[in-house]
């Protein structure tokens, strides 16, 4: 197949850090390549790919441009690839709202990937493009935000399972590790770290702003270097050692997330997963296998306590079957064939 992959425009494709669905795009892309399609990345010109590059920003868009530009720097960067739209049998769009504006212009079929979550702001814009092409959900959670959209699927997420050592022997401490705000919980963790007596590091960015006074707030005032500690920012080798050798991911999230990386992240090592029932959560852990999926806070401490009853082997083995790249696109193909096949 003829396939154009529109990444967003904000990281490069594979995204130095932080990045996730620019890491998704990368495996995805790659992997069409290496079975034969002829795959043309839309992304910034400091991307890495084996497939055709088609850039209108050399690197990512500096702060300037992105408050400057606005939303034309989005659409600068959609416009290239429905400018060639005839050229391609399907435009696999993960760039968001303005790709999805301009799919009913070509007679191209696009499909859009959803990978963030429906708000009461931009409901009202996607119930108004609800056929205007089709759509793809990043898990189940994320489909029931919003049930009325033309899905031709459901595609979960992938990780480089061979990119994450498995780790059998833990060490003495527990990782809690996301960009640090209120909604992802990070004063939860320590709580339950200070209520089942263990240690805890954390590593993660914190935004100017709100999360920085959060932080500031919530997060400091518990650092003592010892049984909480801070590393701030940390790089992929980093966040990979810590997650081999940690007893186990505490993620007491709070919203509703479609999907979270580092769960598979955690358990493709070995680390099984600790986390409230919200959004995808129960999808992607499967409780008492790859972790714990607890009701509150007394539940959390207490799982952190059981720990020891989850299999490291057991926890890896799920990772690579549910969460593999191989997966990924061969379900992903399927979409394509089925999409094409209506046309």
């Amino acid at each position: 197949m003829r396939i154009a992959e529109l990444a967003p425009v904000w990281e490069r494709v594979p995204p130095l850090r932080y990045g996730g669905i620019e890491l998704v795009v990368s495996l995805l892309t790659e992997e069409l390549v290496k079975r034969g399609h002829k795959v043309t990345l839309f992304a910034t010109g400091d991307s890495k790919t084996r497939a055709k590059l088609v850039s209108a920003y050399h690197t990512k868009p500096s702060r300037e441009v992105m408050v400057k530009g606005g939303h034309s720097v989005d659409l600068i960067h959609a416009t290239q690839a429905f400018r060639m739209a005839d050229e391609f049998d399907i435009i696999h769009n993960h760039s968001g709202d303005i790709a999805i504006a301009m799919a009913s212009i070509v007679k191209t079929p696009v499909l859009t990937t959803l990978h963030g979550s429906f708000t009461d702001q931009n409901k009202r814009f996607f119930r108004m493009f609800k056929d205007g092409c089709y759509y793809n959900a990043i898990s189940l959670a994320q489909k029931n935000g919003l049930p009325e959209l033309n899905y031709a699927g459901i595609v979960y997420n992938a990780i480089d399972t061979d990119h994450y050592k498995f780790q059998k022997d833990k060490g003495d401490y527990f990782v809690f590790l996301s960009r640090f705000s209120p909604l992802k919980g990070p004063h939860l963790a320590i709580d339950v770290a200070k209520r089942a007596g263990v240690r805890l590091i954390m590593a993660g960015k914190v935004d100017p702003g709100a999360d920085s006074e959060y932080f500031e707030d919530m997060i400091a005032p518990h650092i003592d270097g010892d049984q909480i500690k801070f590393l701030g920012e940390v790089s992929d080798k980093k966040k990979r050692e810590l997650l081999e050798l940690a007893k186990a991911f505490i993620f007491p999230l709070q919203w509703p997330e479609p999907f979270g990386l580092v769960m598979p992240e955690a358990m493709a090592c070995g680390t099984p997963v600790i986390a409230f029932p919200f959004g995808s959560v129960p999808e992607i852990v499967k409780d008492g296998v790859s972790g714990f999926i607890v009701k509150d806070i007394d539940e959390m401490a207490e799982a952190v306590k059981r720990v020891g009853e989850i299999d490291p082997a057991s926890c890896r083995k799920y990772a690579e079957e549910r969460f593999s790249v191989l997966r990924m696109v061969d379900d992903y193909e399927a979409i394509f064939e089925k999409i094409l096949m209506k046309r």
